[in-house]
């Protein structure tokens, strides 16, 4: 990464512009997050929603990935979920489909009019689940407080839905903004900004257990004595050296690729000569990136979300099941993942399946082994020792294939470590904070998105600088 580009690059104009707009973008989307639905007594319902929170790690969790929209019941409480879904549903529909497949293959006009069914999908999504939101607020959360829900109307929780279903709306336009700008995707941005706005609090939690004296402070050497708590001034340092070698395996894992070579047959045309030249063809180790996570993470959440309907509708049919999917999917926290019982592995379990089964799928829609076979054959290109056509094909797909094996693994592992570490650090430190699990995850999602962001930065800052270079 040149940084001295990059910053070269801010004297131009149109650069300047596309950076300057994205951090404008996320400013609005951090608006956004604190605009609050508009229902009766807004503060009293922000109060009584903080409450809920705090003693939930499924509302903490989805909390997190709405950047605060939960506690303040933003407008933009449903986030980027829709579309994420809806992206979901027409990858899936793309690989079943033979026409949608040709019309993916098609270029740039073909994948615009998937992108528009992928908007228009996200539409429907968006209300079905505001209304969802709505309906467990309005049976379940805060079926009690009556000072605050008594004078909602039917028409006020239709205004609400609307209002929530719009920012959904605007979040996804706002992220197609962001990935116009061509320095970043916007989806994964604005999830990267949420998260970002979320870690003070994390650190803020773990500064007040360090300066608790009340259980003693730290004698350094007999010399000294400085105003910390021993136990967690040695637990900071073991998550700081944590912090710091998952963030180095986190780059690794990313930056890490096989490079395959690729021969050009010698073309004579005329008296001029072409080809025989060598060029590479580089696969990326985990060349889905963040996408695995965001989709792991966003289906993970179902199963908790449909407790949540299930056990609102107040059946006792369904409370058995609801209270099951809610404990089985709920985000284990500090002193909730005690490994104690068979149901405490089963959200971690499933997250690194998720982790690994997206990794696969999402590598197979943006590397399409038959596609770069065909074309290497028509370039007159081959990898020595394989043949054109069908065998390059095969070579390619088992290259990928085993990238992927051990890349999906790597990140699967790193996925479920921040779970463990909440365990220790809970039997250990006895710090009760179920943010420090949910951290990891963000973790994961901030290295990826801050490096592919970079890296595009980095790329469009050398093209906009190439005619200073001499």
């Amino acid at each position: 990464m040149n940084w001295k580009t990059i910053l070269r690059s801010l004297k131009n104009r149109d650069m300047l512009k596309r950076v300057l707009g994205l951090f404008g973008i996320i400013v609005v989307c951090r608006f956004l997050a604190h605009i609050p639905v508009p229902l009766v007594a807004p503060t009293q319902l922000k109060e009584v929603i903080s409450g809920i929170i705090g003693g939930s790690d499924f509302g903490g969790f989805l909390n997190l990935l709405s950047g605060g929209a939960l506690t303040s019941f933003s407008i933009i409480l449903v986030g980027l979920s829709p579309f994420i879904t809806a992206s979901i549903i027409t990858q899936l529909l793309t690989k079943a489909i033979p026409k949608l497949e040709e019309l993916h293959k098609d270029g740039e006009s073909g994948r615009r009019k998937i992108n528009q069914w992928t908007r228009m999908i996200a539409v429907p999504l968006s209300i079905v689940q505001s209304i969802a939101f709505i309906y467990i607020l309005r049976q379940t959360v805060l079926a009690g407080n009556t000072t605050v829900l008594a004078d909602t109307t039917l028409f006020g929780w239709a205004v609400a839905v609307t209002a929530m279903s719009a920012g959904s709306i605007i979040l996804m336009w706002l992220g197609e903004l962001i990935t116009e700008q061509g320095i970043g995707n916007g989806i994964s941005l604005i999830i990267f900004a949420g998260i970002i706005s979320q870690l003070p609090k994390t650190l803020s939690t773990l500064g007040t257990s360090l300066f608790d004296v009340s259980k003693g402070s730290l004698n350094v050497f007999g010399w000294f004595t400085l105003p910390v708590n021993p136990m967690m001034f040695y637990v900071c340092i073991g998550l700081l050296a944590a912090f710091i070698t998952i963030l180095y395996i986190l780059v690794k894992v990313n930056e890490a690729q096989r490079v395959i070579t690729i021969n050009y047959a010698k073309r004579v045309h005329g008296n001029s000569s072409y080809g025989g030249v060598k060029s590479i063809l580089p696969v990326k180790l985990i060349a889905a990136n963040v996408i695995p996570i965001i989709f792991a993470v966003s289906f993970l959440s179902l199963p908790a979300f449909i407790g949540q309907i299930l056990k609102a509708t107040n059946n006792a049919q369904f409370l058995g099941l609801a209270n099951n999917l809610i404990s089985w999917f709920q985000t284990p926290g500090a002193g909730k993942f005690t490994g104690s019982t068979l149901q405490a592995f089963i959200y971690p379990a499933v997250y690194f399946i998720l982790v690994i089964a997206f990794t696969y799928f999402y590598t197979g829609i943006i590397f399409n082994s038959n596609e770069i076979a065909e074309n290497l054959q028509k370039q007159g290109g081959f990898i020595e020792g394989t043949r054109p056509g069908k065998q390059t094909e095969d070579y390619l797909n088992r290259t990928v294939n085993r990238l992927t094996l051990f890349g999906s693994l790597t990140l699967g592992l790193i996925a479920i470590m921040p779970f463990i570490g909440d365990f220790l650090l809970y039997n250990i430190a006895g710090v009760s904070n179920s943010n420090l699990s949910i951290g990891g995850t963000g973790l994961l999602i901030i290295v990826s998105v801050a490096l592919e962001s970079l890296r595009q930065i980095n790329s469009r800052a050398l093209m906009v600088t190439y005619d200073e270079y001499k």
